[in-house]
């Protein structure tokens, strides 16, 4: 009897067991996990806390029509903190350990190619939302910024046009890591192809978090006052961008001087300088705030609406901008990819995100290239105005295709436009 009792005790607890088991997995079974790889510290949180909440305002767009497949999307958020090998670090464990589908992330290039070599090893899958310096093609990431020949080529040609002031002399002013020094390496080709001769180039660079730019300042007061047209290409990264500005404005130095041209300033960078002495002054991007369609409309209304519904920091003067429609543009189309395949295997998404389209707020419906990784995708050029808004002085016509290598480098008319789908 003694013994008939144990085992039907035993049996009872080991079904018990198996039933939390099995609710557990069922429960881990009823959502996809996705990872959000961003600063939210150090001298980025300034440009990518925005991306960390658009995810999560689209992750819960996509929960309240259903999820995809039928399941929840689960965010798991990680703070790599500015750090460059922390980001390959974090990668490893939103792979590894809390098993993401996708991760949306990075802001800088260092970080992205810190995390490369991760999600090759592993097969993951990465959606990273910002304009960079192109020299690159990964089979496990989805480019959804801009390469060179959609924001960098085009501003330059502006600057050079009638139209754009007529540029003859050129600063190269950036940050100093991979994307500011690759995209001025490019840039100074295109120049010379152009006749620029190199008297004509000054090309300068500052660390991440740097603030004293009243050096830097004089010396392109110094440079520009050589009798011919000056412009200034700047690839500053993070919140070195107002310290420079600040020093812009305090120099007296005005657009009708001296532009400047800015690959990585937005709206949201502009919310913590007077941008009343830097009316006129330029930034390049694939999309501004101020572009009038519905979608857009749409797209700011839910973002303002979320910012205040959530207590974000300063919510009721939050703004969107270019790297922010890129990760909404990227989370939507891994959507529609996942439920095209029918699965979150990774090679089976890649397969099924050549030629997704998507209706973006920039007012065009954009597609994911058949075949190169990148969003064929229009380019802006705008004008800061006195409320850090931007009027649009430059447009293309549409949507034009991505060049990740650029043909401005030697050698690259012999590599493909496509990723190496075979690679593991």
């Amino acid at each position: 009897m003694r013994r008939r009792g144990f085992i039907r005790s035993t049996l009872a607890v080991s079904l018990a067991v198996v039933g939390i088991g099995m609710s557990t997995l069922a429960h881990a079974a009823d959502t996809i996990k996705v990872g959000i790889l961003h600063s939210l510290s150090g001298t980025m949180a300034i440009s990518e806390t925005s991306l960390k909440d658009v995810a999560l305002m689209t992750i819960d767009e996509i929960n309240a029509k259903g999820g995809v497949m039928g399941k929840k999307l689960e965010p798991v958020v990680v703070d790599p903190a500015s750090n460059w090998p922390l980001f390959a670090e974090k990668a490893r464990g939103l792979i590894s350990q809390d098993k993401v589908a996708v991760v949306f992330g990075c802001w800088t290039s260092v970080s992205r190619k810190s995390v490369n070599p991760v999600f090759k090893e592993l097969n993951g899958l990465l959606f990273y939302p910002v304009q960079y310096e192109g020299e690159e093609l990964e089979k496990n990431v989805f480019y959804t910024g801009a390469a060179p020949n959609q924001q960098a080529i085009p501003a330059v040609e502006y600057l050079m046009s009638k139209e754009g002031g007529g540029a003859k002399r050129w600063v190269l002013l950036g940050t100093d890591y991979v994307y500011p020094r690759t995209t001025n390496k490019i840039l100074r080709a295109f120049l010379k192809s152009k006749g620029v001769s190199e008297d004509d180039i000054m090309e300068d660079y500052t660390p991440f978090g740097h603030s004293d730019y009243q050096t830097i300042i004089a010396k392109i007061k110094t440079f520009s006052s050589a009798g011919k047209k000056t412009a200034v290409v700047s690839t500053i990264n993070g919140d070195s961008n107002v310290p420079f500005y600040k020093e812009l404005g305090n120099s007296g130095l005005k657009a009708t001087d001296v532009p400047v041209v800015a690959f990585s300033v937005g709206e949201e960078e502009l919310r913590g300088v007077d941008t009343k002495p830097l009316v006129g002054q330029l930034a390049a991007w694939n999309y501004f705030e101020s572009i009038k369609n519905p979608v857009n409309a749409d797209f700011i209304k839910k973002y303002k609406a979320y910012a205040k519904a959530k207590n974000l920091p300063n919510a009721d003067t939050v703004v969107t901008n270019d790297p922010m429609e890129a990760t909404y543009v990227g989370i939507y189309m891994w959507k529609q990819a996942v439920e095209k395949a029918k699965s979150t295997d990774t090679d089976k998404v890649i397969a099924a995100m050549g030629g997704q389209t998507f209706k973006a707020p920039d007012g065009f419906t954009i597609e994911m290239d058949a075949k190169n990784h990148h969003l064929h995708k229009p380019v802006f050029i705008g004008e800061i105005q006195p409320d850090g808004q931007f009027k649009i002085v430059w447009k293309t016509k549409g949507p034009i295709k991505a060049q990740p290598w650029s043909p401005y480098i030697a050698g690259n008319d012999k590599k493909k436009d496509e990723p190496d789908l075979a690679a593991k």
